[in-house]
């Protein structure tokens, strides 16, 4: 069964959709500002994934839309039902009673998940119904420079073994919407709380290996980044679209936001 979070409206459809594993497709929608979005429209298309809204705490005002998608048809399919169920109008008719957030400037990009580059992806993907927040971290790199950059995240990822690090993600890579080598990396947060808590200290026997790392890594950054970018997002109910079983694992939040 599936619950919409509609700022108030809910209602049931039946999904399957698992929510213990990563999905291999996710498509992000960027819409400038934080107010009028809605997601009325997978209601009406009575979409079958889950769409977590997200509203920006840093970095420019802006709202994201995260859709799960488990193949290529999933994504086909519910761009033809929101196609056929959205009326034509004219851009530049300000006029129209029917224009909404869903003509409203935004950047849609395709992305496909890429385990080998995501921190504990597992406990990653099991935060997202208790995520509160999601830091998500942006990067483009020069072409031709794909394996530098994953020795530079496979440096990272064994730095953060090393200190225990309990900040998982899932990486994607942008396969449409966005320039070429753009990559994506989602991590849940439950509580901003736990940045209190600070980086854990590197044992001493491990000192020296962190330190070699993290000279390899910067030297891998600097000939292989055209741009890095961290930006932190409030994960939002009003504007999130969720099956029954994400809800139920803090019903609280998800359904309490929506009464």
């Amino acid at each position: 069964m599936r619950i919409f979070l509609l700022a108030g409206f809910l209602t049931c459809a039946a999904v399957a959709q698992s929510i213990t594993e990563p999905p291999p497709i996710v498509q992000l929608t960027r819409r400038p500002g934080t107010a009028g979005t809605s997601v009325k429209q997978y209601a009406n298309a009575q979409a079958a994934i889950n769409v977590l809204g997200m509203a920006s705490v840093t970095g420019l005002p802006e709202t994201w839309l995260v859709e799960s998608h488990y193949s290529f048809a999933s994504v086909e399919e519910l761009d033809q039902r929101i196609s056929a169920l959205a009326p034509v109008r004219a851009l530049n008719d300000a006029g129209d009673p029917l224009q909404d957030d869903a003509l409203y400037p935004s950047r849609t990009m395709l992305a496909l998940y890429r385990p080998n580059w995501s921190y504990r992806p597992d406990q990653a993907i099991r935060m997202f119904p208790r995520a509160r927040y999601f830091q998500v971290s942006l990067y483009r790199i020069r072409p031709g420079t794909e394996a530098e950059f994953s020795e530079l995240i496979r440096l990272r990822r064994a730095t953060a073994d090393v200190i225990n690090l309990d900040r998982p993600d899932l990486a994607y890579q942008v396969i449409s919407g966005a320039p070429a080598g753009t990559f994506v990396f989602l991590s849940p947060i439950t509580s901003l709380r736990n940045f209190d808590d600070g980086v854990n200290s590197v044992p001493v026997f491990a000192e020296g290996l962190a330190s070699a790392k993290a000279k390899d890594g910067n030297k891998i950054a600097s000939e292989t980044e055209i741009s890095r970018e961290h930006l932190l997002f409030r994960v939002e109910p009003r504007i999130s679209y969720v099956s029954s079983e994400f809800a139920d694992v803090d019903p609280d939040f998800w359904r309490g936001k929506s009464k």
